[in-house]
């Protein structure tokens, strides 16, 4: 009996060994190791890619144009989280006449829309501002260079207020570094930051933090923010995910995201696996709501129309769109037959009335 259980144990161990050997190894890049992008990425390590046999591996980054950089270049990124206003800036470039951004974006392909990212305003306690349309002349700190967080700033600033925001009031340091200007040495007024609620970065905050520091409403009513909601999406923080930092509700604003892939040629090794991805994220979605990263309960399984100039990569949306019907068809109801007043019981039951 011992030799059978040595037997089955070295069976099951060489099984799992043959499969972390056929597993090919992928990587989809994130955002900073304090916010949500990363847990998504960690979640579809987790809950997807070992189904499509991919050891996926979820890389920190500056953040979306980084993200943009890094799978149009860097060898095994093969999937990237990137806000929505990042693609169409990169986009809005091409259009215009630039050749770089066009031969950054023109191969990129979107996998499927996710879940609306808040941006945060953060000012310190005792700051005069209440609401975001009130800080053309703040001092802000837009985040580092290369983050979706320093385009989403500057772009909603220029279109709120219908300028670029001057050189002389951005700063572009990190979320940590950024916030100890604002509440020690005062040399910044507005600190942004970009994360899917519950963001770490707040969740993280004592109790004691209501002294130092209070987030800005967004009024979706003021002239100004109407303009910004043309690119953005109203939204509402709420102070459940943050109990230690605030009393109530705050309306805000927020940005999409979405998962982008490259436009791999079918015949290609990297395609072949990106569609058994696809079809794992449609079949293991569920355990994705249910264990994944509270924004993936934001998150819809389909494939909306996009805008001008975007395009899914179609390999891994047939994949997902079968897959879906599948679902779709397993789900619906069986029409009812109705019994046969005249047929006995035991012949209904061995299926022998018409």
């Amino acid at each position: 009996m011992r030799i059978v259980r040595i037997a089955v144990a070295l069976a099951c161990t060489w099984a799992a060994l043959a499969a972390q050997a056929a597993a090919v190894e992928y990587k989809i890049v994130t955002a900073s190791e304090r916010g949500t992008y990363i847990q998504i990425g960690r979640d579809l390590a987790r809950f997807v890619a070992p189904e499509a046999d991919i050891a996926l591996e979820a890389l920190p980054s500056a953040g979306s144009s980084e993200n943009v950089m890094r799978l149009r270049s860097e060898p095994g990124v093969k999937l990237a989280l990137v806000q929505s206003d990042v693609y169409q800036a990169f986009l809005d470039k091409a259009t215009a006449g630039n050749p770089q951004a066009a031969e950054t974006i023109r191969p990129l392909r979107v996998v499927m829309p996710l879940y609306n990212e808040e941006i945060y305003f953060i000012t310190r306690a005792d700051s005069p501002l209440q609401s975001v349309h009130e800080i053309r002349d703040a001092r802000i700190n837009v985040g580092p260079l290369l983050s979706g967080t320093a385009l989403s700033a500057t772009t909603l600033y220029k279109q709120m207020f219908g300028k670029p925001l001057p050189d002389g009031q951005a700063s572009y340091l990190s979320n940590e570094d950024a916030l100890v200007k604002l509440t020690v040495d005062k040399s910044i007024d507005v600190v942004v930051a970009v994360a899917g609620q519950p963001a770490k970065l707040l969740v993280d905050m004592k109790p004691e933090a209501r002294q130092l520091i209070r987030l800005l409403k967004f009024d979706a009513s003021h002239p100004a923010s109407k303009a910004a909601l043309q690119t953005y999406f109203p939204s509402v923080i709420k102070a459940s995910n943050y109990p230690n930092l605030l009393p109530e509700d705050v309306p805000g604003v927020a940005v999409k995201a979405f998962l982008v892939t490259y436009n791999f040629a079918p015949s290609a090794t990297s395609s072949f696996y990106l569609n058994r991805f696809a079809r794992s994220l449609c079949r293991n979605f569920p355990t994705l709501q249910a264990e994944g990263h509270p924004k993936w309960k934001e998150v819809t399984l389909a494939l909306p129309p996009l805008g001008k100039g975007w395009s899914y990569y179609a390999p891994m949306a047939r994949e997902m769109s079968a897959c879906m019907g599948e679902q779709q068809q397993a789900a619906a109801p069986r029409p009812v037959t109705p019994v046969n007043a005249q047929c006995a019981q035991q012949d209904r039951i061995l299926g022998l009335c018409k």
